[in-house]
């Protein structure tokens, strides 16, 4: 009988807390019976890091195309033919293998327990820390939404002038400052040629390259880009060899020295609203623990929308079994 009510006193926890929509560190502590919950996806996402430590930039900038589109709710992992999946901006995601993976060990474990929303910010997290970043703790408690419309993803551009991305991130609640560590997460990144080649041969329609880029650079991503559009060759957006898959400051030592790949990553060391933000993050030794609470601002974007647990990462339960909050 006491088992009963103990079992039924932690049900109610849970409906409680997830009612509130509250998130918190360490929020699956005990929840999944003898599992740990964060340690079995760090193990998937090392595993498969190991295999491919390209997988780590992948999975940052999942979390990221997630939280801005509808929160941080796995929106961005749901199927369908006009889904975020299908969007132009998200064509290039990938990882998602590595999130179902995480997700049918827990499920098995505990069905029902964890969202896919929350693994994938763990898995973000997991990403960082195996690139030599650190390990910042996450918060957990999401849900996962029931909506995903390519029509929905309204994502910064590469593009955008650093004017244009500072109004962007302040849609999401982040200010200026988050935006430039969040930035950061292309320490790790590729690129493809198609979303810079303009800056090599016709910069602003005026024929000419982007100025603002380094000559020697440019000469060296001219031979990797020809103008031939059916090039799409991939390139690191951090330029220094001996670091681009590390999680550090180099992206922003590079950025100063007009060795940006993206227009925004570039202008965002000239423009006066961040370029002093940047030289003081180039010269920090502190970017790792802050490039965390960024990362955990960020996770935190979330809306009243109607949200579940989801059995299975891409499609949401049957009609029967949802339970929304």
């Amino acid at each position: 009988m006491k088992m009963v009510a103990a079992a039924f006193a932690i049900a109610i926890g849970l409906i409680l807390v997830n009612l509130t929509g509250a998130l918190e560190f360490g929020f699956y502590k005990n929840k999944c019976m003898l599992t740990d919950v964060e340690d079995t996806v760090f193990r998937v996402v090392q595993r498969r890091f190991r295999q491919d430590p390209t997988i780590a930039a992948a999975l940052v900038r999942m979390h990221f195309h997630d939280c801005f589109v509808n929160g941080c709710d796995a929106s961005i992992l749901l199927d369908g033919s006009s889904s975020e999946k299908t969007a132009t901006p998200n064509l290039s995601v990938r990882g998602y293998e590595v999130i179902d993976e995480a997700k049918s060990i827990l499920e098995r474990a505990c069905e029902g327990v964890v969202s896919c929303a929350d693994i994938i910010a763990i898995a973000a997290r997991d990403a960082v820390t195996l690139s030599g970043g650190g390990r910042y703790n996450v918060e957990t408690g999401r849900k996962d939404g029931l909506e995903s419309l390519a029509s929905k993803v309204d994502l910064p551009s590469p593009k955008f002038s650093v004017s244009q991305s500072i109004d962007a991130f302040e849609k999401q609640g982040l200010n200026v400052t988050d935006m430039v560590y969040l930035l950061g997460g292309h320490t790790i990144g590729v690129t493809h040629c198609s979303l810079f080649r303009d800056r090599l041969y016709n910069f602003e329609n005026t024929t000419k390259p982007d100025p603002t880029m380094d000559e020697a650079l440019r000469d060296k991503l001219i031979e990797i880009c020809p103008q031939d559009p059916s090039n799409n060759t991939e390139v690191n957006l951090d330029q220094d060899p001996s670091s681009a898959f590390k999680v550090d400051t180099s992206f922003y030592k590079q950025i100063i020295l007009r060795r940006g790949i993206l227009q925004l990553d570039q202008a965002t060391a000239i423009d006066p609203l961040t370029k002093d933000i940047v030289a003081s993050i180039a010269n920090s030794n502190d970017f790792n623990f802050k490039f965390g609470q960024a990362m955990v601002k960020m996770g935190a974007i979330i809306t009243d929308s109607p949200k579940e647990i989801r059995k299975s990462c891409s499609v949401i339960n049957s009609a029967s079994n949802n339970f929304l909050f």
